[in-house]
């Protein structure tokens, strides 16, 4: 569908930062620059737009749930008393992909396109990625785009739940690795999960395993009345099986009605626990698998169940199975 209206949305981050005392800061009034830029451009090549922002804007270092909540607002009011057929949400680089990612599980059933873009430098500075990458964004709206949330940059499209960030100043920052995708989809989604639902807050987090990781290391991260805890496990979903306290603390929290769930450390990885004895232990304290899923889309996937007011049961149903196509291709 060719994008006849857009709401471009901006959040803050590098792309219409200005330098201030201590560096680079978000600042206001992007929108008088944009159009200044487009006025410079052939007409044609753009959709009609209008501009919203989130104030104050913020270093996407900052983000956090509110802010992804804010952005759903705003988004929705765009395209229910805007008429916008399509969204560009403008933000920092740092959380690009963890953004990208929870606005794919919490925008499920908006019925237009979504595109995520930022740069690594700021608009006006010399040699910068910054209106290559918007603009290059609004014509990929313009020419038409399937419904759903993908991220735009350096000329690539990603899709939203499987994006990274790779590199910290190189201009092709994004990439989306190959990963084993197998599992079911969900035939339906249950209503809960519509982009239009009430949110509430979550309380999640993550840990990587690494040698020497202790029991009192997850007892802490329990103690702050996390929900959901994703850990991030050695090659297909191994851990220190032989320490029987860690073990011991993983199935206590699960049987207190935290949800655990388990990615691989490799860029490449996916989780598949039968494969090692050591990987059937860890899954045996209640863990479900996160596939192939990357960092970014189990966090956004966790935080979307579970504001959606889902139990620790339904929460595991429901994050085995695709829902956007984080776990399977196509």
């Amino acid at each position: 569908m060719r994008c006849k209206k857009l709401l471009l949305l901006y959040t803050g981050g590098t792309i219409g930062m200005q330098m201030g005392a201590d560096g680079l800061v978000p600042a206001t009034g992007f929108e008088a620059r944009v159009r200044a830029q487009q006025a410079l451009m052939p007409a044609s090549e753009q959709p009609h737009w209008i501009f919203r922002e989130l104030l104050p804007p913020i270093d996407s270092a900052n983000m956090a749930h509110g802010h992804w909540l804010a952005m759903v607002a705003m988004i929705r009011a765009g395209v229910e008393d805007d008429g916008c057929d399509a969204v560009l949400l403008l933000q920092g680089t740092d959380t690009l992909a963890y953004s990208a990612a929870a606005l794919s599980f919490l925008l499920l059933g908006l019925p237009v396109p979504v595109l995520l873009s930022g740069a690594m430098l700021p608009a006006g500075a010399e040699g910068s990625d910054a209106w290559g990458n918007l603009f290059g964004a609004m014509s990929a709206l313009q020419q038409g785009l399937v419904s759903g949330v993908q991220l735009y940059f350096n000329g690539q499209l990603l899709h939203g739940a499987r994006a990274s960030k790779w590199h910290s100043e190189a201009f092709d920052a994004f990439r989306a690795l190959p990963r084993q995708r197998h599992g079911a989809a969900a035939t339906e989604l249950p209503a809960r999960l519509d982009y239009r639902q009430p949110r509430q807050a979550v309380n999640l987090a993550a840990l990587p395993l690494f040698p020497g990781i202790q029991a009192a290391h997850v007892h802490a991260l329990l103690s702050t009345g996390v929900q959901a805890l994703l850990l991030e496990c050695y090659g297909s979903g191994t851990g220190p099986a032989a320490d029987s306290e860690l073990l011991a603390a993983l199935h206590s929290a699960h049987a207190q009605g935290v949800v655990l769930a388990a990615i691989s450390q490799c860029p490449s990885g996916h989780v598949e626990f039968g494969v090692y004895a050591a990987g059937s232990q860890f899954a045996s304290c209640g863990l479900i698998s996160g596939g192939g899923m990357t960092r970014e889309a189990a966090l956004g996937k966790l935080f979307a169940l579970l504001a959606a007011g889902m139990s620790q049961t339904e929460v595991e149903h429901w994050f085995a199975l695709d829902l956007c196509g984080e776990l399977l291709e196509g």
